[in-house]
Formats: structure tokens, C-alpha cells, sequence
């Protein structure tokens, strides 16, 4: 198959990788392993064996109501938890073959929706806002747009981080989160061609 390329000739590529059906289990499964593997799961709280504090019975057994032994007891404020929380991973296994066909699943829906523009390249010498918001522009992209290039450079990072919703990624970092959250992805020619060896 062929993507548009804004301003040059179309560039072939493989339908493998930008032309597969959509798989809304399989994305929903791969997102999700992404987002919890960014948990810090640090939460910590202290069980009932865990308190400072004396552990002598306040009151006899009998004659005075409920029978209680200590105050670290869960029933009582500033007592342990009863089910205290403990640091723990959240990470969710995800196959590697599964993690790269959720992520063409992805690109291939975009590209049909008309969501994917393949551009030359970006040149940006100097960082620069103003000419970041013209080149949107000239793409008709707007809302939350994706900038992947093959390797972004300082300038484009710069040229970008004072506009709104405007994200710029190289290659190594694009995650299927980054791509279901945005409403335009935007990939140079060279950046297409990395994105198809990695995903082959």
C-alpha cells in the first residue's frame, strides 16, 4: 500500500504494518500494561503488629463492655490497618509479538481514519514557536497532535513545549498511550521507515 506523503510522492509501505484490521481487545489489553507498569505502587500502610506502642491490655477483661486487649487494635483511631497496603508491582505481562500488532493496529486505524500525516521532514535550525504553529497549519492538524521523528532533535523539543497538546517523540519513545491519546500523528518519511523495521 501507499501513505500520501504531504509535499513529496507517496511512499510505499507495508500492509502489515499500516493496513491491518482493527483489534479494540488487544489495544484495550496493551494500554492497560502500559499504564499500570508506570504505577509506582510505593503505598505503604502499618498492620496492627507494626504500631509503636505497648501492647499491654488497657482495661480488665470483664465488667467494662467489649473485651479489648490493646489500643493498636484496628477498631480504634490511630490503630492498625486491618488489611494494611504494602509496595507491590502493578506490571502486567504483555508478549512482545502482542505489544507490536496492538501498536500497527493502531497506526493502521489512524491511517484510515485520516488521523497519519507523513511529511519530508521537519528542518528546524533554531527553535522557533512560531514556525512550529505555521507548519501545523500547513498539516490542517489540530487538538492533541503527535510529532514522531526519527530522531527529534533540541530545536523541535523547544520549538513545541510552549504549545498546547503538542507532543514530540523520536521513534524509541512511541507508546501505544501516546498514539491512543492523540487525535493527529504526525511522522517523517525516515521516522515511517524505522517505525516499519521495527514493527516487520
Amino acid at each position: 500500500m501507499e501513505l500520501n506523503v504531504i509535499g513529496a510522492q507517496p511512499l510505499t509501505v507495508s500492509d502489515e504494518v499500516f493496513g491491518r484490521e482493527l483489534n479494540n481487545a488487544l489495544i484495550h489489553q496493551v494500554v492497560t500494561a502500559y499504564r499500570a507498569g508506570g504505577r509506582a505502587g510505593t503505598k505503604a500502610q502499618l498492620s496492627r503488629g507494626e504500631m509503636s506502642g505497648t501492647t499491654k491490655k488497657f482495661k480488665k477483661q470483664k465488667g467494662g463492655g467489649a473485651r479489648h486487649g490493646d489500643y493498636r487494635a484496628p477498631i480504634f483511631v490511630g490503630g492498625g490497618v486491618t488489611f494494611a497496603a504494602k509496595p507491590r508491582s502493578f506490571e502486567q505481562k504483555v508478549n512482545r509479538k502482542a505489544y507490536r500488532v496492538a501498536i500497527r493496529s493502531m497506526l493502521s486505524e489512524l491511517n484510515r481514519a485520516g488521523r497519519l500525516k507523513v511529511v519530508p521532514g521537519f528542518d528546524f535550525e533554531k527553535a522557533q514557536t512560531k514556525a512550529m504553529i505555521s507548519k501545523l497549519a500547513e498539516l490542517e492538524v489540530s487538538g492533541r497532535v503527535l510529532l514522531v521523528s526519527e530522531e527529534a532533535t533540541e530545536a523541535m523539543y523547544l520549538s513545541a513545549r510552549n504549545i498546547p497538546y503538542l507532543h514530540v517523540v523520536d521513534v524509541l519513545a512511541l507508546n501505544p498511550v501516546s498514539l491512543v491519546g492523540s487525535d493527529y500523528v504526525v511522522l517523517t518519511v525516515d521516522a515511517v521507515k524505522k517505525v516499519e523495521e521495527w514493527l516487520a
